[in-house]
């Protein structure tokens, strides 16, 4: 049987149906697969849906070990940028919805947010630590642009003086740079930027609807010279697709002022491994083998390892090759991995009906 044609602009090649639920599992009749485009012509473009969720709380704590933070605000569920490696795509699996084409096609968005974190910030026994935002699904993707959910959060931390940090794959953080900027003087934000690839046509399959890498890379310099600490992350790696481009990339962001950077191998939780091998089947089979077998040869032969501390430290031969090369090439480009440490002795407790105390 022939592989299916390649589904532009989307990053999962099927709406994979969790079994980790027992939902009932749904496969096209292999004939008919064969011949659906001679017989009946391309399918439907898929469209993007956004249903918004009237949230009831917006900031999530979390006590895992070996990240550097405890609490986060995701605005959206599911996200339409449809990096097809993305580790959040199970989540979509809670709703019963697809973590493959449903997870960039149907998504939630929280209009209330800013109003949660208000609420969440007045409680008088809050105390403030830096909040995250792209933990799991990108606060920039399309969506951002109508919705301006991200950029009314980043209004209330800046009255509330409370420190939040950004990870994204997006340009368009840079719309929010007068926030942005105000924050960074205040010592109160930080912007990472995912950057994978060099090539266009890659990120173009390998994450069809998040900015180019030219225009992520422009977005870091802009960061960096309107005084925003900037961070560039090479994330995450992918063998035999990616890893060559780990120099170039941090080569790049140094020449655009960019001098923090870090790196994230592949992870493929849950769902997420077998819509990735099914989208190298399709892009890349002449390497598909070879790409899994040295992630398991970093994962003690498993797709994925979800232990803390060894989930982010993959293990062998490979991984101590990237681990040396990401050393060298940001010591000899004068980075560093370190965070920026944010300040929560500003913090002035907001009134939960939008007004804020007097000082």
């Amino acid at each position: 049987m022939r592989m299916p044609s390649p589904i532009h602009g989307r990053g999962a090649q099927s709406a994979l149906v969790p079994q980790r639920f027992g939902l009932a599992a749904r496969e096209a009749d292999g004939d008919w697969l064969d011949a659906r485009e001679d017989l009946d012509g391309p399918g439907p473009k898929l469209r993007t849906q956004v249903i918004e969720e009237r949230a009831r709380t917006i900031v999530s704590f979390n006590q895992s070990p070996d990240i550097p933070f405890d609490r986060s605000i995701n605005a959206y569920r599911g996200c339409e940028h449809g990096c097809v490696y993305c580790y959040a795509r199970p989540s979509h699996a809670w709703h019963d919805l697809s973590p493959g084409l449903d997870f960039e096609t149907k998504l939630f968005a929280k209009p209330n947010a800013a109003e949660l974190l208000r609420q969440t910030l007045a409680k008088p026994g809050y105390k403030p630590k830096p909040i995250a935002m792209g933990t799991n699904t990108d606060p920039y993707q399309p969506i951002e642009g109508r919705y301006r959910i991200t950029r009314q959060v980043l209004e209330v931390c800046l009255e509330a003086r409370h420190p939040v940090t950004i990870t994204t794959k997006s340009a368009r953080v840079v719309r929010d740079l007068d926030l942005l900027a105000q924050l960074a003087k205040l010592n109160l934000t930080a912007v990472g930027v995912s950057v994978t690839s060099l090539d266009p046509r890659l990120s173009g399959i390998l994450e069809p609807r998040a900015s180019s890498p030219a225009k992520r890379l422009e977005a870091l310099e802009k960061l960096a010279t309107a005084g925003v600490p900037a961070h560039v992350s090479v994330a995450p790696v992918i063998p035999a697709i990616t890893d060559q481009f780990i120099e170039g990339i941090l080569e790049e962001a140094a020449v655009r002022g960019v001098r923090s950077a870090s790196w994230i191998m592949l992870r493929l939780p849950h769902e997420v491994a077998p819509l990735f091998r099914e989208w190298l089947g399709v892009h890349f089979p002449d390497r598909a083998e070879k790409v899994m077998h040295t992630v398991q040869s970093m994962r003690e032969g498993k797709d994925n390892d979800p232990g803390f501390f060894t989930r982010m430290k993959p293990l062998g031969i490979w991984a101590d090759v990237f681990r040396a090369r990401f050393r060298i090439a940001t010591r000899r480009l004068g980075m560093n991995e370190a965070r920026m440490e944010l300040d929560c002795s500003q913090f002035v407790r907001p009134e939960a009906d939008g007004q804020m105390r007097l000082l």
